[in-house]
């Protein structure tokens, strides 16, 4: 299906592509957005009445599920499947991190530690926490702009880390726990025999190594912790202990529960800021989701867990012929505030809006076509190419470092004209910016 938005950007009923080709056709409508595919009529519809359509979500720690469909028909509208970038934000979290610890070992120019005192507001969450909540209100919000949403749906599932790591714990395990009435590093020496898991050595100062170490991905679980004598850690370095040549070892360590973690620290915020968009909001279980999947015969995809959400699923459910959207989350801008050189000094200012003389980059202000050597009113490529741009001297240009494929500048007289040289991007300088030549 294909949204539909009248000329005043109300939404309407979505239409089949075969009449969306129709309406482009006859000149009736215009591509108004490419994703999700919309289209404007060249008319206002005041006294429209669409029928409501319901937005569901299925929240997942690296890809999240969407689904328009309605309600009354069982009809999947829309489906996308969303890829989060949460892992690539904590990464470059880390990064920024070591930049600073350098600084300091360095003895450069640094800010303090601040590890201390530090309090968040209420319903504060990590940056890579966060950009998963956001990716989900934008896309929310785009939707709202293309199609009339009149609820939304959310899997608020929760996943139990003790039956996902023992699925027949119970009772008084359960409540206590793999470290009941020992602290982390005597329950390691008694698991491991108060000596080297690697070569063996007794009687020798024992340190806490990480199976898998931290540098590859490794987290801090107690699965994950292994004991070695000092020779032994430093050799090992940032290896596994399968590649260090002991497997025994590596298969004491258990599959990380980061994914599991995120979804259930996030999904509470993203109710509340779901629920401030003043739609109802409908929640549902894993266990719910899985039933209206299997009892519909549908195979497990992100996008159909997605439409498979809450009890508001209709009983036929259709979804035949609908290909998923493959979105990718992106990053805008760097956080960073101090950018170094390589020797640790601050040499360039926080990066700030991507605004350039103006003009925003990442999209045209104006259509263009090239008049090379083209008289004003000439049909040239199959385009009317109106009167050719005033030349501007290499003098006259500036490097400009922006993120745009295209950069669209404005001549003396107005018109809209690309310019590039070679792979870099100019734009013009100001009038009296540029350099004088010599009489």
């Amino acid at each position: 299906m294909v949204f539909v938005v009248d000329a005043e950007q109300r939404p309407l009923d979505p239409c089949h592509p075969a009449r969306a080709r129709r309406l482009l056709d006859q000149g009736k409508a215009a591509v108004w957005r490419r994703y999700p595919f919309t289209l404007m009529l060249k008319r206002a519809v005041p006294d429209a009445q669409p029928h409501l359509l319901r937005v569901k979500i299925d929240p997942g720690s690296r890809t999240t599920g969407l689904a328009v469909m309605n309600d009354a028909t069982g009809q999947v509208v829309w489906a996308g499947e969303l890829t989060h970038r949460g892992n690539h934000v904590k990464a470059r979290i880390d990064r920024r991190r070591a930049c600073r610890h350098g600084r300091r070992q360095r003895h450069t120019r640094y800010r303090p530690q601040r590890f201390e005192n530090r309090c968040h507001p209420e319903g504060w969450l990590p940056p890579s926490l966060e950009s998963r909540v956001s990716n989900v209100l934008t896309w929310v919000t785009r939707l709202r702009r293309s199609t009339p949403i009149g609820a939304i749906s959310q899997e608020l599932v929760r996943f139990d880390t003790q039956l996902l790591e023992k699925h027949d714990i119970g009772g008084v395990e359960y409540q206590q726990g793999e470290l009941a009435g020992y602290e982390i590093r005597e329950y390691l020496l008694e698991k491991f025999g108060r000596k080297c898991a690697y070569c063996g050595a007794q009687n020798v100062p024992l340190q806490v190594e990480h199976i898998v170490p931290k540098a590859r991905g490794g987290t801090n679980r107690v699965s994950n912790l292994t004991l070695a004598c000092e020779p032994c850690n430093t050799a090992k370095g940032t290896q596994t202990a399968d590649e260090f040549g002991y497997p025994s070892v590596q298969a004491h360590a258990r599959r990380p529960l980061k994914d599991a973690a995120a979804v259930n620290a996030s999904r509470w915020a993203l109710f509340h800021r779901l629920s401030a968009i003043a739609l109802p909001v409908e929640v549902g279980t894993g266990g719910r989701t899985k039933w209206n999947r299997t009892q519909r015969g549908l195979a497990k995809a992100h996008w159909i867990d997605a439409a498979c959400v809450g009890v508001s699923t209709p009983e036929p459910l259709h979804i035949a012929g609908v290909q998923p959207l493959h979105i990718m989350a992106t990053g805008r801008h760097s956080r960073q505030m101090c950018r170094t050189n390589a020797f640790g000094f601050p040499d360039k200012a926080p990066k700030t809006v991507s605004v350039v003389a103006g003009m925003r980059t990442g999209t045209s202000s104006a259509p263009w076509c090239r008049p090379p050597r083209a008289r004003p009113g000439c049909i040239s490529g199959g385009s009317r190419c109106g009167p050719p741009a005033p030349a501007i001297s290499r003098r006259a240009l500036a490097p400009c470092k922006a993120f745009t494929s295209v950069i669209v500048g404005r001549s003396s007289a107005g018109t809209a004209i690309p310019i590039r040289k070679g792979r870099r991007r100019f734009l013009p300088l100001p009038e009296g910016r540029g350099r004088k030549r010599r009489k």
